[in-house]
């Protein structure tokens, strides 16, 4: 799930003076925005309100069902709602990045983000949402028993712990247990006593943009890939575009 933040509403406020805009349509999300009650039909009522009250034009809004990063699904909405978008100065988006960026593909006037996203994450419980995975595309918790000591660790250590480890708690955040005392005991629990020391993380597998497409699998190849193979490392993948 991600995990998005509110914007300080004085933000949003100087993006639409920046355009001179007078009306506005929302957007928000009925996924990931909904659960971590960021971007819902309850938050966007508030923000069309505070709008409202800042003197503009609130043209209407949408949540919907799906996801806002849903290509179809957003191309749908803003379909339905083309007439009175028309007629907005700005869109506000109340979703992840790729949400915003999905809906500026099909609006023509200026499109800003509600939210900053902020991680990707777990439930912990309602309203509370903790950082699981930093995608780097490099995924190594078959060896960590299943912690990630990118996210888990505060200083991101992929080997630890580090000198500053105190009776198993972590030294940046006191009332934290070790992330890497947290791994090593859940591997001897499991009976994988060996000690483990990860090779540094091979992040040329996360190349930008990210593509993936589960219809035409291609593999994306790495910096070390390419030079391996004697390809320029300018050169893209055959038929990443």
């Amino acid at each position: 799930m991600i995990i998005t933040t509110p914007k300080e509403f004085d933000h949003i406020l100087s993006n639409l003076r920046d355009v001179d805009a007078e009306s506005v349509f929302l957007v928000g999300c009925g996924s990931c925005a909904t659960v971590a009650k960021t971007g819902g039909e309850p938050e966007l009522l508030a923000a069309a309100a505070k709008l409202q009250e800042a003197g503009y034009t609130v043209l209407g809004h949408t949540v919907g069902t799906e996801i806002t990063c849903n290509v179809g699904g957003t191309r749908s909405t803003i379909r339905k709602n083309a007439e009175v978008i028309r007629e907005a100065d700005a869109v506000i988006v109340f979703a992840c990045g790729s949400g915003v960026q999905t809906v500026a593909e099909f609006v023509d006037v200026p499109v800003f983000p509600a939210l900053d996203s902020v991680f990707l994450g777990a439930i912990v419980r309602q309203g509370e949402f903790s950082e699981r995975c930093r995608m780097c595309g490099d995924c190594i918790l078959d060896k960590t028993a299943g912690i990630c000591p990118l996210t888990q660790c505060p200083k991101g250590l992929l080997n630890g712990p580090c000198g500053g480890m105190w009776d198993g708690m972590c030294e940046v955040i006191p009332d934290h247990e070790c992330a890497h005392v947290r791994i090593q005991r859940r591997l001897e629990k499991q009976h994988r006593l060996q000690p483990i020391s990860l090779p540094p993380k091979n992040y040329g597998v996360s190349l930008k943009p990210g593509h993936v497409n589960i219809r035409k699998p291609r593999v994306r190849k790495s910096l070390s890939d390419r030079s391996e193979s004697g390809e320029k490392n300018t050169a893209r993948t055959q038929g990443e575009r």
